[in-house]
């Protein structure tokens, strides 16, 4: 991998990771075009995956400094319910990543036929949430923050399986939220904060690999790569997180499901 393909990687991943079209998807298809090596591209993924991940806590910066000082009053408020429910949400991908890893890795591989077939999947959970989705426009409930413990949890499943190429993480979290009655202003914050934790987690595992030798950081890759990757991710994060917020407050998700259909039928034709 050169610095031009790691800064248009970085670029399609900053985008895509926010819109529901799933960004791993589109890293895997972007780097087929540009004839990109595969050794330590899955760390090169996780560095621009961090990258996104600073660029949610720049966008989300007031309301993740207000959840932070309510919960470190140590009383059950507002803030502190807010954050047992991400907690809960996280314990799905928590339990496929700690125990399932490498099984998952192996089951969906690199293959471009499980990305197109991902994409259809994302392509239906887009629009059945458009169709059938009670959270666009159900009256205000009276659950506190907007979210039951239940509602996710359920949207947590939906987080663990979107580890496969081609699943859209955001698309199938918004999805699950509003099929599960949620508003979209509510799914429009929830879905970007619940991954905070995870992905910074697996950052810090793969540099505590690292460090104690079980690994090699960056997997061999030019420093001056992943660096440009994570610059390339965490500027085009910041305009796609503000943009998705507000797309998923207002349009229609039926939009992302036929783009998502045309790259798939286009992968099923060419590859």
């Amino acid at each position: 991998m050169n610095w031009l393909q790691a800064l248009l990687l970085g670029i399609v991943q900053g985008l895509t990771e926010f819109l529901p079209v799933s960004s791993s998807g589109h890293l895997m298809i972007v780097k087929e075009l540009l004839g990109v090596d595969g050794d330590g591209f899955l760390d090169f993924t996780v560095t621009v995956h961090l990258a996104t991940v600073l660029s949610t806590i720049v966008v989300f910066w007031k309301p993740i400094c207000k959840l932070l000082s309510g919960f470190f009053k140590f009383k059950y408020n507002d803030e502190t319910d807010y954050v047992f429910k991400i907690v809960v949400s996280m314990i799905p991908v928590a339990i496929v990543g700690l125990l399932f890893k490498d099984q998952v890795e192996a089951l969906f591989g690199d293959s471009l036929t499980t990305v197109a077939v991902c994409l259809l999947v994302t392509a239906a959970l887009l629009l059945l949430s458009d169709f059938f989705g009670r959270g666009s426009s159900s009256p205000a409930s009276n659950v506190k923050n907007g979210i039951s413990f239940w509602q996710a949890f359920v949207v947590g499943i939906g987080q663990a399986l979107a580890v496969a190429p081609g699943l859209s993480r955001s698309g199938t979290t918004i999805a699950t939220g509003l099929l599960c009655g949620v508003k979209r202003e509510v799914m429009a914050q929830f879905s970007f904060l619940m991954v905070l934790v995870p992905i910074i987690g697996e950052q810090f595992l793969d540099i505590l690999k690292a460090l104690t030798g079980h690994a090699e950081l960056g997997g061999g890759l030019n420093p001056v790569c992943l660096v440009v990757g994570f610059a390339a991710a965490f500027l085009a994060g910041l305009f796609a997180c503000k943009a998705m917020v507000a797309l998923v407050k207002k349009a229609r998700l039926s939009w992302f499901a036929l783009y998502c259909l045309i790259v798939a039928v286009l992968i099923f034709v060419l590859a």
